[in-house]
């Protein structure tokens, strides 16, 4: 299985970005996507998760409201909208695949993920 996050840019306060990530060597609709951050200095912070069987969600408190998850089963894609962005969005933003479609306690654990992606920066400039 591979992963790949694309996407990421350098942005100004209150802009958008879509970031994208792929899996392949899997069939959609049999694992779930999380995405996470990390920036420079803090520890890994889960953003938000997707099933591809059912679409459901979960976002984290920081982005609830101002992030948004849609799929493409056809193109094995997941994609995270993220609006209104501030600079404390400012990470490396990582998806990872899990081996399973149901929506965790706490989706955050990144031991639940099996695949992860290399990363994609995003910088929110004020």
């Amino acid at each position: 299985v591979r992963v790949v996050e694309s996407g990421g840019d350098l942005v100004q306060l209150g802009d958008s970005l879509r970031l994208s990530c792929t899996a392949s060597g899997i069939a959609a609709g049999y694992y779930a996507i999380g995405w996470f951050r990390q920036a420079p200095g803090k520890e890994r912070e889960g953003v938000s998760y997707i099933s591809t069987n059912d679409g459901r969600t979960v976002f984290a408190d920081s982005v609830k409201g101002r992030f948004t998850l849609s799929r493409d089963n056809a193109k094995n894609t997941v994609y995270l909208q993220m609006n209104t962005l501030k600079p404390e969005d400012t990470a490396v933003y990582y998806c990872a695949v899990a081996l399973f479609t149901e929506p965790p306690t706490d989706f955050s654990s990144g031991y639940l993920y099996d695949y992860w992606g290399q990363g994609t920066q995003v910088t929110v400039s004020s």
